[in-house]
């Protein structure tokens, strides 16, 4: 997590200013000195040991300065290998006084890397946990939204509660069976056994018969709620139960969080710069002693749920000083390096695991009821129909496999004629191509009619010159200009041969020229018509493209329709879209004021541990969702005001923090 891996990188860097192994600022050194400062101490280690670990310190340091973590098992066998293998041999050679200061010194620093590291592995933890809580508070509150859901709930736990009760029935007949069996071995048989052998038998049904009643009896007024209250009601109020409990679950281990995160490895680098190195490693190393004693007290007391979250509180900080005063030693009041590194591997081997494993049983057993109890009803239907539905699906075999290949074939087509070949026409059309261009008639038709025409015409007029021109002779000058004429549409000399046709139609249809005349008439329609549909054809040509693209478009707009269909169905699990984000940073943010506004504050004018952790696990939420939604160079400046608001211990710059947040990158995430 961001907010961890940052909180850890600082304190890794504190730690080697303190000690002196990094000079400057705690901000440059964060951005200048990412992977060194362990080696800038001692160019030459004075012993073998001091070497050793100084490596394991510096396989600590590299860890917290990327923001990984590393497993609790490497950093127990890390811890194991360096502190205690060497006090171990000490002790085994009779040498504990050998041990120089500088490498305690080196011992300690160990020990505080080694801490850094669980302390950001607690807080990794402590999210986790805090996280999925609120999904199973949410699953309660939608049970008990409405008296439907709540017959739901109540239909779906109905098999569990009956196995329950048939269970409990069967203890107490069990119970009560081994209670007769014992009485009776008191007795004497032989004395007053006088009954035949089967009213024995008798006597022993109706006695287990009244064993049974006697037990359902009594474990029906064990509880009497069954009695007054309805099963949906009952469920509702177990609901109620359960999700209390969550909620209480969730604001102890939030309060966890907020103690380790104001309490646990507080150095005060400011107050420290003006001392002495002596001074400053007494003040770390006192801190670490403080911060291990307050992480084994948190991890054992966080899930006593039954009680206030004050008297859990007090409770940390008691079992955190007893611990605390175990780690003097009897001759000096600082504790060894040794101890403290046992002390952070019980944390690691045994608290740590205990601590998540009483969470995850709590969690289960107050938290929404498993898949199997949530759908086993369906399941059921299931069942019961697959005779009718397998029957079904092999009766109709051969229909469902044309259905599937027609819909295969369907799509394919679709594909190819509606989205392929248009995109190739275009093209084809953005590269003239002269295959793909848009044309009404043939390209070399007009011209091959206008030439006919003026043939019929030039052959009309020297075989008639007196109807034609009015003159006997034609020259070759008249024929050009005929010609000419009849390119621009001017058949002139046919028409006047039509004219006097028409004054003696008989005449002219038997010599044959007034039927050559409304021939080459239509032949000069057909003209007309083919130039009307050429110019037609230019304005297709000149708009090739535009049809074109209005082609592609049906197919494009159909194909983008299903793709973005498909990413919502089988996409939605694996990233909310843009304003979905967007409407969930606005929650956040609304938490985020909620708890600012509402949450108690502690004298000093800060928000108790409680709200303190709730509202960094709200600042770690909406960390994750901003850095998807703004832009890059936007991300720096609100990192900035988000420590802001988690860092500063006081709630009125805490609500301006959140203020400036709402206003500033409104325009990302969402308006006030």
């Amino acid at each position: 997590m961001a907010i961890v891996a940052d909180k850890v990188r600082h304190l890794d860097v504190l730690i080697d200013r303190i000690v002196g192994l990094e000079p400057g600022s705690t901000q440059d050194a964060e951005h200048d000195q990412q992977e060194t400062g362990l080696l800038t101490a001692v160019s030459e280690p004075p012993s073998p040991r001091a070497d050793e670990l100084l490596r394991i310190a510096r396989i600590l340091s590299s860890a917290s300065r990327s923001g990984t973590f590393l497993p609790p098992s490497r950093i127990k066998q890390l811890l194991e290998d360096s502190v205690l293998a060497t006090e171990k041999e000490l002790a085994q050679q009779g040498e504990v006084g050998v041990e120089s200061q500088y490498e305690r010194d080196i011992e300690w620093l160990l020990v505080a890397k080694a801490t850094v590291q669980t302390y950001g592995i607690l807080m990794n933890t402590f999210f986790d946990q805090i996280m999925p809580l609120s999904d199973e508070i949410w699953y309660w509150d939608d049970v008990l939204s409405s008296y439907l859901k709540s017959c739901l709930y109540a239909t779906q736990i109905a098999p569990a509660k009956a196995w329950s009760r048939a269970k409990e029935v069967y203890d107490v007949v069990c119970e009560h069976i081994r209670n007769i069996h014992l009485q009776q071995q008191s007795e004497v048989e032989a004395a007053q056994s006088g009954a035949s052998l089967s009213e024995g038998m008798s006597q022993k049904w109706s006695q287990f018969y009244s064993i049974v009643r006697q037990s359902m009896d009594e474990t029906s007024v064990s509880n009497l709620r069954r009695k007054v209250l309805s099963p949906v009601d009952l469920c509702r109020a177990e609901a109620r139960r359960k999700r209390a409990e969550l909620q209480k679950l969730r604001e102890t281990i939030a309060a966890a969080l907020g103690i380790l995160v104001d309490e646990g490895l507080a150095f005060d680098g400011k107050a420290e710069e003006d001392k002495g190195l002596e001074s400053k490693l007494m003040v770390a190393d006192s801190t670490l002693v403080d911060s291990i004693a307050l992480m084994h007290a948190i991890l054992t007391n966080s899930v006593e749920t039954k009680e206030p979250l004050s008297v859990f509180e007090d409770s940390v900080f008691k079992v955190a000083r007893d611990v605390r005063s175990a780690f003097s030693t009897t001759d000096s009041s600082k504790p060894k390096a040794s101890s403290v590194a046992e002390r952070l591997i019980q944390i690691l081997d045994h608290s740590l695991l205990q601590h998540k494993t009483a969470v995850a049983k709590h969690v289960s057993e107050n938290g929404r009821p498993s898949r199997v109890v949530r759908y086993w009803l369906p399941s059921l239907a299931l069942l019961v129909s697959s005779p009718t539905i397998l029957y079904v699906l092999v009766k109709r075999r051969d229909s469902i496999i044309d259905w599937i290949q027609n819909l295969g074939i369907t799509v394919r087509d679709f594909w190819f004629n509606w989205v392929i070949e248009p995109i190739r026409k275009v093209i084809g059309t953005i590269r003239h191509d002269t295959n793909s261009e848009i044309a009404i008639m043939s390209r070399d038709s007009l011209k091959a009619d206008r030439e006919s025409l003026e043939r019929m015409v030039v052959e009309f007029t020297l075989d008639n010159p007196s109807v034609a021109i009015g003159s006997p002779n034609v020259t070759d000058l008249q024929i050009a200009d005929i010609r000419a004429k009849v390119r621009e549409g001017d058949v002139t000399p046919i028409l006047k041969a039509y004219e006097k046709g028409l004054r003696r139609p008989l005449v002219g249809a038997v010599s044959g020229d007034l039927v050559r005349s409304l021939l080459i008439q239509v032949q000069k329609t057909k003209v007309d018509l083919e130039v009307a549909i050429s110019g037609i054809d230019s304005l297709l040509k000149s708009q090739e493209l535009l049809f074109g693209f209005v082609g592609l478009a049906p197919g494009v707009v159909v194909s983008i329709g299903i793709v973005q269909y498909l990413r919502t169905v089988f996409g939605s699990r694996k990233g909310l879209r843009r304003g979905e984000k967007v409407r969930r940073i606005v929650r956040v943010l609304r938490n985020m004021d909620r708890i600012l506004a509402a949450g108690a504050t502690n004298p000093k004018g800060g928000l108790k541990y409680k709200d303190r952790g709730l509202l960094l696990c709200e600042a770690h939420v909406l960390r994750e969702l901003a850095t998807e939604v703004l832009p890059g160079d936007i991300q720096r400046e609100f990192l900035e005001d988000l420590e802001d608001l988690t860092s500063v211990k006081n709630v009125v710059l805490q609500e301006k923090a959140l203020q400036r947040i709402r206003w500033a990158y409104a325009d990302w995430l969402g308006k006030k």
